[in-house]
């Protein structure tokens, strides 16, 4: 894969990027823009959503059409842009405060319609940008800037969500597992319906240093012991399941509202 070729969808002007040192949301990035790259997208016919928090900034450094919205409010703009212009390639770009928090709601019923969007979700399992307060996505007895005690709340599944949503496509990796990051981006991408690829990372700069990670080198060794593959199918702990999780086959949005359209101009009706 030449400089160039991924040139066509970065800013490289725009570098050295704006995230702490240590943050997988780089390392996202670029395994985002080589799936653009690999599937040989036109940088022209994409459309990046993002939303507020440390990975919604990922639209600065991309050359595609970028639409940059309101917190949580992602994937509603996203699925505005694709059932309005099919044609083009959507995804939305969210955080995990961003894209289960505050979005949650948006997140169900994008999965529900079935709306063909990808949405790539970096799970640091806190509020990143803002200063490090617990997140949907914190685990439980964690220790965080609203938390210093312990988080007496049980951490939310998001790929169990989607899943339970009716998304067509759920896969989780880790920043550490980069090219199957790489190939999930891939897939998500080319499958029709709502598709929905999480990468767990750690923040470094507050729940890592919060909870006593250690260096974010010792972090990325971490999600590595903690990652098990889904055919072994270990539960339970501090384990990460990661793997293919969905992949099926329902009618997406866009082509049960065509038939809807259809019959209007008809003057057809069901029944």
């Amino acid at each position: 894969m030449s400089i160039s070729s991924l040139q066509a969808f970065l800013r490289t002007e725009a570098l050295p990027h704006f995230w702490c040192a240590g943050c997988g949301n780089g390392i996202v990035l670029g395994a985002l823009v080589r799936a653009f790259v690999r599937l040989e997208l036109d940088p022209t016919r994409v459309v990046v959503v993002t939303g507020i928090g440390c990975w919604g900034k990922a639209d600065d450094y991309l050359l595609t059409h970028a639409f940059h919205v309101t917190h949580g409010r992602a994937l509603a703009f996203a699925t505005g842009i694709k059932v309005v212009r099919p044609d083009l390639t959507v995804l939305a770009l969210m955080g995990d405060g961003d894209g289960a928090t505050i979005g949650g709601n948006h997140l169900i019923h994008a999965a529900r319609r079935n709306v063909d969007v990808t949405a790539v979700v970096v799970n640091n399992q806190n509020y990143g940008m803002t200063g490090g307060q617990y997140s949907a996505t914190t685990p439980a007895e964690s220790c965080t800037s609203t938390s210093p005690y312990g988080n007496p709340e049980d951490a939310l599944d998001i790929c169990a969500l989607a899943d339970a949503a009716g998304a067509n496509y759920v896969a989780r990796s880790t920043v550490y597992h980069v090219r199957q990051l790489e190939n999930f981006i891939c897939e998500a991408i080319t499958k029709k319906g709502f598709s929905l690829v999480e990468a767990a990372s750690i923040c470094p700069t507050h729940y890592g240093r919060n909870n006593r990670l250690g260096t974010p080198t010792e972090m990325l060794r971490r999600l590595r012991e903690q990652a098990v593959p889904l055919a072994r199918g270990e539960v339970g702990g501090d384990r990460i399941v990661i793997g293919r999780l969905v992949e099926r086959e329902r009618e997406d949005f866009n082509a049960r509202y065509e038939a809807v359209r259809r019959r209007a101009v008809e003057g057809g009706r069901l029944g």
